[in-house]
């Protein structure tokens, strides 16, 4: 038997912007990125929820398109959103159905604005509609702008899994506007801030002392320490994406998902009652306390990511860590065996081994670990923030 293989390099830009007010007058930003073959069409969907806050988002939407030359607003379609959109595939149907009934095609744009589950679906309707057409994302909120806004994976909830279904799929660029930065909940913001105490532990321990430094300022959630923990936050994961060796994930180590095997299991376990930051946020507690306990990272070094995320009042122990199964098992070490199998391969963990700096391992001592959830218990009780406030 004859054959030969063919290596095929397909080279992606991956823009990453910031800005204020995308869609005011005078704002060229989005109309210098769109490339026109002909007369490129817009679709825009927006998540629901915006409409509270920005009742005259749509109007705004519909005046900076109207002289654009080369580019036509085919329309703008308002959809459900947040962690519901991706429990299964309605609102991805019927992203589907409007790309259809739109005729847009692959030199067609998709504007997507709204919070990262809801960019997820969308993001999955454009990378699957004609094999893909191309996206422009506009996250919303802090964990959007910080984390998955700028990443490349899309996709929805399916047999009780987190993002079992979904794509990988560049977008076309991403646009950070901090005029939707600061309008949503106290509470949903500050949570969002985790994913940037992730990256600074796993990228870039300057960053996190600077996290340090500002956690009041963060914590009172002022515009310009925020916005900067929100830039950096998001431009060092996409220089990982891009510079990191693995964009699709094919190799079974995920450093971005420090702290997530046991926050992906939490939401699922509340039914996504508990927000992904703060289930982040307990599993950031866990993986660290845990480095500590088997001598990867000093104790005083685990303390220091302790305190930031309490000072930023977000939760280090969940009351569903208690949970267990008829084994006597606490159901959340389920995670685990699923954060492999997500992957397939060798079970592969990133841990600390100094604040900045990671390593990956392939086990987990069980009994260690048990020990962690359980002095995480008690410290949490001890502060009485057994759970996320409301």
């Amino acid at each position: 038997m004859r054959g030969e293989d063919f290596k095929i390099q397909v080279s992606f830009d991956h823009r990453i912007r910031f800005t204020r007010g995308a869609f005011e007058a005078g704002n060229h930003l989005v109309s210098e990125l769109l490339e026109t073959r002909g007369r490129s069409r817009v679709l825009v969907f927006l998540e629901h929820g915006l409409k509270e806050f920005f009742p005259t988002l749509e109007g705004e939407i519909y005046a900076y398109f109207k002289d654009l030359p080369g580019l036509s607003l085919a329309g703008v379609e308002w959809l459900a959103g947040a962690e519901e959109a991706k429990r299964d595939d309605r609102v991805y149907q019927a992203a589907m159905g409007m790309i259809e009934r739109y005729h847009i095609d692959r030199h067609s744009y998709v504007l997507v604005l709204g919070g990262g589950a809801f960019l997820d679906v969308i993001g999955y309707a454009a990378a699957t509609a004609h094999r893909g057409v191309r996206l422009l994302r506009f996250p919303t909120t802090t964990l959007s702008q910080d984390d998955s806004g700028v990443g490349v994976k899309n996709g929805i909830n399916a047999f009780g899994k987190k993002n079992f279904i979904g794509s990988f799929a560049v977008p076309y660029a991403v646009v950070n506007d901090f005029k939707f930065l600061h309008t949503q909940p106290e509470k949903t913001r500050r949570a969002g801030l985790i994913e940037a105490v992730k990256v600074a532990l796993v990228r870039d321990g300057e960053f996190f002392r600077w996290i340090e430094e500002h956690v009041e300022n963060l914590h009172d959630l002022e515009e310009a320490a925020l916005e900067e923990a929100v830039e950096r936050s998001a431009i060092h994961h996409a220089r990982h994406i891009a510079q990191g060796g693995d964009p699709f994930e094919l190799g079974s180590s995920r450093p971005l998902d420090y702290g997530h095997w046991a926050a992906h299991k939490l939401e699922q376990m509340t039914d996504f009652e508990l927000s992904h930051g703060e289930a982040v946020s307990v599993g950031v507690a866990l993986d660290t306390l845990y480095a500590a306990r088997v001598g990867l990272i000093k104790e005083a070094e685990a303390e220091r990511v302790l305190r930031v995320i309490e000072k930023l009042e977000l939760p280090v122990w969940h009351e569903t860590l208690d949970e267990r199964g008829e084994d006597g098992q606490r159901r959340v070490w389920n995670g685990l065996e699923e954060f492999r199998e997500h992957l397939g391969g060798e079970l592969t963990v990133l841990l600390l081994k100094e604040v900045g700096v990671g390593v990956d391992v392939h086990e987990i001592e069980q009994e260690q670990w048990e020990a962690c959830a359980e002095e995480l218990k008690t410290r949490a009780l001890a502060k009485g923030a057994g759970e996320p406030r409301a």
